[in-house]
């Protein structure tokens, strides 16, 4: 396996957001994780960059145990994060956010060449990439974070909720882009996402969350001919983990 964590615990002072989750994520495959706000799946991702410090459990990344590194090692050996929201510098261009993926390559011919791929696969970018990302759609700014993310060259890119506040068309996009990358490049991705049914047309296998936990995991058919996604969604969790939920709150 690539990317696998074992037993994974992660609190902000009283809240216990994830607890106990192991998943794993082969060379090659796209994985989902699924669940209602407040399951856990961001914090999972934090913690398996380093943003978020588990307080158990491991993260092995390519037959190495990570759990210890600081997060600019992690994205030196290739765990990339796009995150929610975007997170581009709109006061920045869109070319110097671009080279913002490539703050820790030396490479400079090589990153030129690859910025070069991106302005090709990205063609609204390149046509405006000396304007401040400002200027972007979020449809755009979600291509210019997901190019940033490329640039840095990832083993393994974590998406977290791409198609969020995006009209249909645009996640159209979105979602084609990430299975290009996948299917033609061979991209390892760990996609955490709100819409299930795209989520799970992408995916090769899926862990669904609740409150923190791994409530299901398996292949898209299982886990659409299961309840425990219906389930996380809508609350009808078992009664322990009502209890627990009434000492603490999770967080996302």
């Amino acid at each position: 396996m690539q990317l696998e964590v074992h037993e994974l615990e992660v609190r902000y002072g009283r809240v216990h957001a994830v607890r106990g989750v192991s998943a794993t994520l082969d060379r090659g495959e796209i994985v989902a994780v699924l669940g209602a706000n407040g399951a856990g799946k961001s914090s999972l991702l934090r913690a398996v960059l380093g943003l978020a410090r588990p307080c158990g459990g491991t993260v092995i990344f390519d037959g190495r145990d990570i759990t210890q590194w600081p997060t600019s090692v992690r994205v030196r050996s290739g765990l990339i994060l796009v995150p929610e929201g975007r997170r581009i510098v709109m006061t920045l261009t869109i070319h110097e956010n671009l080279l913002m993926g490539a703050f820790h390559r030396r490479d400079h011919r090589a990153v030129a060449a690859e910025i070069g791929d991106i302005y090709e696969r990205f063609p609204n970018l390149a046509a405006r990439r000396h304007h401040p990302a400002s200027v972007l759609s979020g449809g755009e700014q979600q291509m210019l974070a997901i190019g940033r993310g490329l640039i840095a060259r990832p083993k393994v890119m974590m998406l977290d909720e791409p198609s969020l506040g995006l009209s249909p068309r645009l996640s159209n996009e979105v979602f084609a882009l990430i299975r290009e990358l996948n299917r033609q490049a061979g991209q390892s991705i760990l996609l955490v996402e709100q819409n299930t049914q795209r989520a799970l047309e992408l995916a090769d296998r899926a862990y669904v969350l609740e409150l923190g936990r791994v409530a299901m995991g398996g292949p898209p058919e299982r886990i659409l001919a299961g309840q425990a996604l219906q389930a996380a969604y809508l609350g009808h969790g078992r009664a322990s983990d009502r209890r627990g939920d009434a000492r603490t709150t999770s967080a996302t």
